[in-house]
């Protein structure tokens, strides 16, 4: 379980109370509920780090969710590694992209796999805890709803190229300051350690070596690593990066190789 509920509120308790009471032997884990409240690219990216590591058939439920009750679709979606439940706003895309291989995109939409009386506010526990406690017990994927073909793909799930340059943005900044950026280790593979980038990070150019690990450069020096979770980190060895070069998340950032 993911969401931005925090800990002091009942919901994440409702939630696992739902799921316990249609799958009784559901091993619940949560991998965080204290997102920033309504960041759906936060969200997306801590399931995405996180989701790899869990034992294939894993059910994952992401719940940041600002446009509940709101016409955006809640969904499921099949990879070969896990199945992903909630909103389609985004915070299911890194993850499903990360996994590869996708198998189907389901609408839920039967109203006798959710709880009798539906909420608009409170979707996570009335629409999503139940369809994955029914996952879990193994109902088929064709009892939720009609199969989908597209989810929606938010601009920080994407990488492009322009005028010879990868633009991206920056998804997160993790506790020690260090910028995570969208470009993950397949976009850049060209790149090899020892070797100069050129970073923009919103109005700001940086030359930085692409090292292998943060003391690579000397204290107080910033560098570009691939991080362990596959994106492309800007850091300061001992440092903090966002507080030095003035950075927030969703900032645009290109890179071109020296």
């Amino acid at each position: 379980m993911l969401s931005d509920f925090g800990s002091k509120d009942p919901y994440v308790a409702e939630m696992k109370a739902v799921i316990l009471s249609i799958s009784p032997d559901a091993k619940i884990v949560d991998i965080s509920h204290e997102v920033e409240k309504f960041d759906i690219r936060t969200g997306a990216y801590i399931l995405a780090c996180a989701a790899p590591y869990f034992p294939k058939g894993t059910v994952h439920v992401a719940v940041v969710d600002p446009g509940v009750g709101t016409g955006r679709q809640p969904i499921i979606i099949q990879t070969g590694a896990a199945c992903y439940v909630g909103p389609d706003n985004g915070v299911l895309a890194l993850a499903a992209k990360n996994d590869e291989c996708l198998e189907s995109i389901h609408k839920i939409t039967n109203r006798n796999l959710m709880l009798p009386n539906v909420s608009s506010t409170f979707h996570g526990r009335d629409i999503f805890a139940p369809v994955a406690a029914h996952l879990a017990n193994g109902t088929s994927l064709t009892q939720f709803g009609p199969e989908i073909s597209k989810i929606k793909i938010p601009r920080f799930a994407s990488v492009t190229e322009k005028q010879r340059a990868l633009v991206g943005e920056v998804i997160y900044i993790d506790e020690f300051g260090n910028i995570v950026t969208n470009f993950q280790e397949k976009d850049i593979k060209t790149m090899s350690a020892g070797r100069t980038i050129s970073v923009r990070i919103g109005n700001d150019q940086h030359a930085l070596k692409l090292c292998r690990t943060y003391a690579d450069v000397s204290p107080h020096e910033p560098l570009a690593l691939i991080g362990s979770h596959n994106f492309l980190e800007v850091s300061i060895n001992q440092g903090n990066a966002a507080e030095a070069f003035g950075t927030r998340k969703g900032d645009k950032v290109e890179i071109r190789f020296s």
